[in-house]
């Protein structure tokens, strides 16, 4: 059970955060919403709290755990940045990522954020089909 206080805290915490943002903003906690908006000069304050909040993320890990998160990665660089580039791509085709659908869309029964998770996840699925079928 030790190994899944980490992922437990984890998640309480991002449930937290997106409930606080929610309440005292109205806000959903959608991360490429709020890093868009920061990027425009949209509400910096709120948004660079909730940024700073989750640069600091592995900070309080180190504090309650004693020790880094660890964190492997296994492919290379021209990949994540590929990844990374298509995240963007879906998260503006969706309206929001996987943060502001998957944590509170389907926490207030969004038909929307129901069909983007599943998307979510389905795309995600044949994703590492087909990169285990190239051997990457």
């Amino acid at each position: 059970m030790t190994a899944y206080w980490p992922s437990l805290a984890g998640g309480m915490l991002i449930g937290l955060s997106a409930a606080i943002l929610l309440v005292l903003n109205g806000r959903i906690a959608g991360i490429s919403g709020i890093v868009g908006r920061l990027a425009c000069g949209i509400n910096i304050s709120t948004n660079l709290a909730f940024v700073v909040g989750l640069l600091l993320g592995p900070v309080l890990f180190l504090s309650l755990f004693g020790q880094w998160p660890a964190v492997t990665v296994t492919v290379a660089w021209p990949i994540i940045i590929v990844a990374g580039l298509l995240v963007g791509f879906g998260t503006r085709m969706g309206s929001g990522c996987t943060s502001g659908h998957g944590v509170l869309g389907l926490a207030r029964f969004s038909p929307r954020s129901f069909v983007a998770t599943l998307t979510f996840l389905a795309a995600g699925i044949v994703a590492v089909a087909i990169l285990r079928g190239l051997g990457l």
